[in-house]
C-alpha cells in the first residue's frame, strides 16, 4: 500500500502542475476492451484494485473508486490503506460518481480525463455534466504517459490467420455484409476500434490480451478501401499474404490519428459511439454518423461451421474437466491442494489437446466463503487449502481454435449440510427452468430472466449479476448484444446466438453456488397461427453434482431433465476418456429416481 500511496501522490503533484482539480481514471484501454494488456492498467497501478470493472476519481485531497457488486469484497481488501475509499455502485445511499464530484468540488473546478480512454458516449455525458454544473472538462490529460515509471510496453504477439474452414465465412463475405448495413445508414465507410470486431471481420487472431485471442489494432473498411492499423512486426508472412488476398492494407498502429485527421470532409464515416474513443472521433474532419456497429449483431449469430466447432470444443473441454474433477476428488483428502492448484490442473488437462490455446478468463475457484465472492481470483496470499468437506465453486473456460467455453459447477468435497443441498437445488431448479424454455420469436433475454430467478425469489433471495451473457467464437467469452438479465436489453434472442445460463446464490462468509451451461438458441417449431418459436440446445457437457441435490425439491419433469442431460454427457464424453475416467463419469451420471 505504500507504493499505491506514492503513486497517488505522484498523480496529485501532476494535477497541481497542470491546475487540475479532479481526474477520472477508468479501467479501460483505447479499444474499450473487457480485459486489458498490462500497458493500459493504469487504474490498477494507481489504486491497487484489479477487478475488470472499476472507475477511480482523484481530487487534491480525496480519492474514491466505484465498482459493482461482483467486486465489493475484493475491492474492500485491495483498497485497504491505499488512500482510496470504496463506493458501491447501485447501492441505496451510495453516491454516483457525478453526485460525489458535486459534493467535493468547488464551482469552476477543472475535471480532467484521458480522452483516448473514454468512448464518445462517456465523454459527451461528462461534458454535459460539466456544462450543467459550472465545471470545465479537459480531455487531453495523459498521466500514465508522464508518471508511470517502468510502464509495460504494448504487447507484440504474432498475429495469425483464423482459417476460413473454422470461421465458416470469408473476409470478402463479411465485408460485403457489413458495408450493406453501413451504406443503408447513409455512410461511406466505417471506423472500427473494438479488437474483437476487427478479429472477426478480417479472420485474424493473436495473443495480445490475456484470455481473448485478439491483436491490438484499429481498422477502417469501405467499398473502396480496407485498412488495418497494427504494429507491423506482428504481421507474419502468412498474415501478410492473407491481407493481400483480401486487399487489406497494413498501416502502422501509431499512424491512426494522423490518418483520420487527413480524411476528406466530404466523406461520411459510421462510428459506434460506445466503442470509439472521443479523441479519435474528434480527429476526423469528415461527416460522422453515430450508430451501433453492425459487426456486433452479425458476429453474435453463429453459422453452422462455428456451431459445429462449439460442439467439438465442449467435448474436449468436458473431457479435460472430467480428468480434473476426478483428480481433485481422489486426492483432496491425502494431498495439499489449494485453489490455485485446481486452476493449474485444469489448464494442464486442457493443454493435452492441440486445439487448445488459452483459458477464456481467469478461473474462479472459490472454496467455502471464497465462493461467495462472485469474481474471486485466488492468489498466493488468499488461496485456501481444500479439505474433504464444504463446497467448492469452479467457474472456468477455455479458448479452443474452434470455439470458446465457459462453465460453472459447484461441488461438495464432503459432508454437505441440508442447507447447502437446499440452496444448491434452488439454484439448479432455476437453471433447469431456463434451459427448457420455449418462447415466441421476438422476445429478449429480460423476458426469460425470471425463469432462472423464480425459485430463489419464492424464498426471498436473489443474485445481482446477469443470468446470461453472449459468447464469442474463439473470441471474447463475454460478448453482446444479447444477454439474459433483469435489466432491459432490446436485443431479441435469435437462432445461432449462444448465451450462458448461470443463476447463483451467494451467502457472504459462508459459501457461493452457481451452475452454468452455455446454450444455443435454435428453432423449436413454426406455427401458422402464432409464428415461430425458439428454444435452447445445451452445449456444455459436464455432470451436476447429484450429492448436492435434494430430490424431494424436484419435480418428475426436472429429474427426467437431469437424467436426459447426464445421458447426453456420458454419450458425448466417453469416447474422449480413458477407461477409468469413463467409469468415473458413469458413476457421476447414474439416473436419479423419482
Amino acid at each position: 500500500m505504500i507504493e499505491t500511496q506514492q503513486n497517488l501522490e505522484a498523480l496529485r503533484q501532476l494535477m497541481r502542475n497542470f491546475k487540475v482539480d479532479a481526474v477520472i481514471v477508468p479501467g479501460t484501454d483505447p479499444h474499450q476492451s473487457e480485459y486489458l494488456c498490462d500497458h493500459w492498467k493504469f487504474r490498477d497501478w494507481l489504486t491497487g484494485f484489479t477487478g475488470s470493472n472499476g472507475t477511480a476519481v482523484v481530487t487534491r485531497d480525496r480519492a474514491a473508486l466505484w465498482t459493482d457488486s461482483r467486486y465489493f469484497l475484493q475491492a474492500e481488501m485491495q483498497l485497504e490503506d491505499s488512500g482510496f475509499e470504496l463506493v458501491k455502485e447501485s447501492i441505496p445511499g451510495e453516491p454516483t460518481l457525478q453526485e460525489w464530484l458535486l459534493e467535493v468540488l468547488e464551482p469552476e473546478a477543472v475535471i480532467a480525463i484521458d480522452g483516448r480512454l473514454f468512448s464518445c458516449v462517456e465523454a459527451n455525458r461528462l461534458e454535459r455534466f460539466c456544462g450543467e454544473n459550472g465545471f470545465m472538462l479537459a480531455t487531453e490529460f495523459y498521466p500514465a504517459d508522464r508518471i508511470w515509471a517502468n510502464r509495460p510496453a504494448r504487447p507484440a504477439s504474432l498475429a495469425f490467420v483464423h482459417d476460413e474452414a473454422i470461421a465458416g465465412e470469408t473476409v470478402d463475405s463479411k465485408v460485403e455484409r457489413v458495408m450493406e448495413i453501413v451504406e443503408a445508414q447513409g455512410a461511406d465507410a466505417m471506423f472500427i476500434a473494438s479488437l474483437d470486431e476487427i478479429a472477426w471481420l478480417y479472420n485474424l487472431r493473436a495473443a495480445d490480451i490475456e484470455f481473448t485471442p485478439v491483436a491490438i489494432a484499429y481498422a477502417l473498411v469501405s467499398n473502396k478501401e480496407r485498412s488495418i492499423f497494427i504494429d507491423k512486426e506482428k504481421v507474419t508472412a502468412e498474415v501478410e499474404q492473407h491481407f493481400k488476398k483480401y486487399s487489406v492494407r497494413v498501416r502502422d498502429y501509431d499512424e491512426v490519428m494522423r490518418f483520420l485527421e487527413r480524411r476528406s470532409e466530404h466523406e461520411t464515416m459510421l462510428i459506434d459511439a460506445n466503442r470509439v474513443s472521443d479523441s479519435l472521433a474528434n480527429a476526423m474532419p469528415c461527416m460522422k454518423i453515430y450508430a451501433a456497429s453492425p459487426i456486433v449483431a452479425l458476429k453474435a449469430v453463429k453459422n453452422e461451421v462455428q456451431i459445429a466447432g462449439f460442439r467439438r470444443a465442449m467435448e474436449l473441454d468436458g473431457a479435460a474437466l472430467v480428468r480434473t474433477f476426478k483428480w481433485l476428488e481422489e486426492n483432496v483428502a491425502s494431498e495439499s491442494i489449494d485453489e490455485i492448484d485446481v486452476w493449474n490442473r485444469a489448464r494442464d488437462e486442457r493443454a493435452r489437446d492441440e486445439e487448445y490455446r488459452d483459458e477464456s478468463f481467469g478461473m474462479i475457484c472459490g472454496y467455502r466463503e471464497h465462493g461467495a465472492i462472485v469474481h474471486y481470483e485466488a492468489d498466493e496470499e488468499s488461496a485456501s487449502t481444500l479439505r474433504p468437506e464444504g463446497m467448492l465453486l469452479i467457474d472456468t473456460g477455455a479458448q479452443y481454435v474452434m470455439g470458446t467455453t465457459d462453465i460453472t459447477r459447484t461441488i461438495t468435497l464432503g459432508n454437505p449440510s441440508e442447507q447447502e443441498k437446499h440452496d444448491f437445488t434452488l439454484v439448479l431448479k432455476g437453471h433447469l427452468a431456463l434451459s427448457r424454455a420455449k418462447w415466441p420469436a421476438g422476445l429478449c433475454g429480460v423476458n426469460l430472466d425470471l425463469l432462472a430467478r423464480q425459485p430463489l425469489w419464492n424464498e426471498g433471495m436473489n443474485f445481482l449479476h446477469g443470468t446470461g451473457h453472449g459468447v464469442g467464437h474463439f473470441l471474447g467469452v463475454h460478448e453482446g448484444p444479447q444477454g439474459i438479465r433483469m435489466q432491459q436489453n432490446p436485443t431479441s434472442l435469435e437462432p445461432g446466438m449462444i448465451v450462458s445460463n448461470e443463476p447463483g446464490l451467494y451467502k457472504a462468509g459462508q459459501y457461493g453456488i452457481r451452475t452454468e451451461n452455455l446454450v444455443l438458441v435454435v428453432e423449436a417449431e413454426k406455427t401458422q397461427d402464432f409464428g415461430d418459436f425458439y428454444k435452447f440446445e445445451t452445449l456444455t457437457l459436464f455432470p451436476y453434482d447429484v450429492r448436492l441435490i435434494d430430490r424431494d425439491m424436484l419435480t418428475a419433469e426436472e429429474i427426467g431433465q437431469i437424467n436426459d442431460y447426464h445421458a447426453m454427457v456420458r454419450e458425448r464424453l466417453t469416447p474422449h476418456l480413458a477407461p477409468d475416467e469413463a467409469l468415473w463419469l458413469e458413476q457421476k451420471t447414474q439416473p436419479l429416481t423419482v
